[in-house]
């Protein structure tokens, strides 16, 4: 989340009144992310969130908005997005699509301890069944065409080291995903961006997920990886938490339990998530665009990541 398209009070006065959500109270950006613009919208009927895109196109965004109204309705707490008169949910501001949504209630809890971690193995299972009869379908855009395609846009910037191990993972994730046990991996629709900041809560009481602009249709095994390798490892060291992972694995298993290709391919999962975020990490630090609240991520975090991954597999128990 960053602002890279300012938005005037006026405009979003405007918004609101083709929303029929009331009168504007307060407008404020929020800072954090890379992808989108996003502010804070609030009238005298409630509390949103409005994003505009930058890089997703009128064609693909309708995959992410009824993707959230499929599993809000489902049950799972994700943010609604909100409808004009005439029913649609995708609106334009400054010449931008963009969305509408309830802002959820709570605050993200960046130092999870083994609660949390169930209580999002608990709810990412749910997610995953809510989502098996969407009728939409988008792959993940950010998934292994795409690995395959940036690499070698970041090769130039990296030093010998880093660009032998991108190299080699690259390779090797290219074989898993030929595999006949890649194959038989379940499939639907995934956040694929679950990260700490992007859940809610109110003490250990999981009170939503949001931020699903990264979503599209690829394994349930990856989206699991990609929370492992955030919510289940010491930040400062990239070293993986038995206990914390544990607690997720065992909760997400509760509800939907993994299959045996599954099992099989959660070490080499979890090098794919930690790739994948390097990747764009790296993209983002040496190729950055201009935003007035834009701070890139370290990309070195997840290099520390993968090498983990490599060095220790972790197997479900």
């Amino acid at each position: 989340m960053a602002v890279f398209t300012e938005v005037s009070n006026t405009e979003a006065r405007d918004l609101l009144c083709r929303l029929q959500l009331g009168e504007l109270v307060e407008l404020r950006g929020i800072e954090g992310g890379i992808e989108n613009t996003n502010y804070f919208l609030t009238s005298d009927q409630g509390a949103f969130v409005l994003t505009l895109f930058e890089r997703l196109t009128a064609e693909q965004l309708p995959f992410y908005l009824y993707l959230m109204k499929h599993l809000a309705h489902a049950g799972v707490p994700v943010p609604d997005p909100r409808a004009d008169k005439n029913g649609d949910i995708l609106h334009s501001v400054c010449g931008k699509p963009a969305a509408v949504v309830n802002k959820l209630h709570g605050k993200s809890q960046l130092a999870p301890q083994g609660a949390h971690c169930a209580a999002v193995g608990t709810m990412l299972a749910r997610m995953h069944l809510a989502g098996r009869d969407f009728d939409r379908h988008q792959p993940n855009l950010r998934g292994l065409p795409w690995w395959n395609e940036t690499v070698p846009v970041v090769l130039p910037h990296i030093g010998e080291a880093q660009a032998a191990l991108l190299r080699s993972e690259l390779a090797y994730q290219n074989h898993v995903s030929a595999s006949s046990a890649y194959a038989a991996l379940p499939r639907g629709p995934v956040h694929a961006d679950l990260f700490r900041d992007n859940v809610m809560f109110d003490g250990e009481e999981l009170t939503g997920f949001f931020d699903f602009y990264f979503a599209g249709v690829d394994t349930f095994l990856f989206d699991l990886a990609v929370c492992l390798n955030d919510w289940c490892i010491d930040l400062a060291t990239g070293v993986h938490d038995a206990k914390r992972a544990s607690r997720m694995l065992d909760a997400y298993q509760a509800v939907r339990p993994l299959t045996a290709a599954e099992r099989e391919l959660l070490p080499a999962m979890l090098r794919a998530g930690a790739l994948r975020f390097w990747i764009s990490r790296l993209w983002d630090f040496y190729l950055p665009r201009e935003a007035s609240m834009l701070t890139p991520h370290d990309p070195t975090h997840f290099e520390r990541v993968l090498r983990g991954r490599i060095a220790r597999p972790v197997h479900p128990r």
